[in-house]
């Protein structure tokens, strides 16, 4: 393979995931007309169109499709092999890619990154806050974090965080006027706040458990959102029931904005976990964030 084909495919593989030429370009560091000469160059060497354009996208072929299948676990492989070198400096070096939630960001990286960075000024750090769940493969990520029973069986998964409980809540103003429920039954006579799950689009039914008896229960209210945050300040003003991460209220709690009910019904589950392919080897970088986040438990 000539060398500049090595290239041409990399850039190729960059519009294809990008679905724009604009985009890969930023992500390349290069400019617009670069890229669309880099494609078209490509093309007229293979005689085959890889991507569609139209005004306002662009998507692979069916050509394209299978280039870019074939191209991505050889690409990965490259990388890999590129990274592994950094094993031969003093010091890691390189980046890492991690896809996460919000609130794990918050939380559990954010606190570890911003004490580890300064000591490793080679390594650099890509977090990714997403609401749903991505393809750490496909996207090439190095890693994602989520909370442990939403991990694939193939994936090492490490834990990272301490377990977790869901908090039911509201105003006290609004239990005043409606009353406290007893049982998590109680909640279909109550305006709840639902959560709809940004990646399927399904509306979260809200989970509890007593005595080992699991119990779920579908909630229904004025209001949906698609993030916690926007949750509690609903809740905050009164205008339902909320379900969230107790983290999320504990302070609303403690300073009277929000008064909590059935907390008997919300026992603690697994925490949050790093996650990455099992048949990945970790770089040195890697294996430095992946280190400090563990000791964090």
């Amino acid at each position: 393979m000539a060398r500049e084909d090595l290239s041409d495919l990399s850039v190729f593989v960059v519009v294809a995931e990008e679905r724009s030429f604009t985009r890969a370009a930023a992500k390349l560091g290069t400019s617009q007309s670069a890229v669309s000469q880099t494609i078209r160059r490509l093309e007229a060497r293979l005689g085959l169109r890889l991507l569609t354009r139209t005004t306002r996208s662009v998507a692979p072929t069916q050509a394209g499709d299978r280039l870019l299948a074939g191209l991505r676990p050889a690409l990965g492989e490259i990388e890999d092999q590129l990274a592994g070198l950094t094993e031969l400096r003093d010091k890691p070096a390189g980046t890492v890619r991690i896809t996460t939630g919000q609130h794990a960001a918050d939380t559990i990286l954010w606190p570890v990154l911003q004490g580890l960075l300064p000591k490793y000024p080679d390594v650099q750090v890509e977090l990714s806050v997403d609401t749903g769940l991505r393809d750490i493969v496909a996207d090439r990520f190095d890693a994602g974090v989520r909370l442990g029973e939403k991990i694939d069986k193939d994936m090492v998964a490490v834990r990272i965080g301490p377990d977790l409980r869901m908090a039911v809540v509201a105003a006290p103003k609004y239990f005043r006027k409606h009353g406290k429920p007893a049982t998590p039954h109680d909640l279909a006579r109550h305006s709840c706040i639902n959560l709809r799950f940004p990646t399927l689009g399904g509306i979260y039914v809200w989970e509890f458990e007593k005595d080992k008896r699991e119990l779920l229960v579908r909630v229904e209210g004025q209001l949906t959102f698609n993030e916690s945050g926007l949750i509690v300040k609903a809740a905050c003003a009164g205008l339902g029931v909320a379900f969230v991460l107790e983290d999320h209220v504990t302070e609303h709690i403690a300073k009277g904005r929000l008064q909590r009910v059935l907390a008997d019904w919300c026992p603690p589950f697994s925490g949050y976990h790093l996650y990455y392919p099992s048949r990945r080897q970790p770089t040195p970088a890697f294996a430095l964030v992946l280190d400090a986040l563990r000791g964090r438990v």
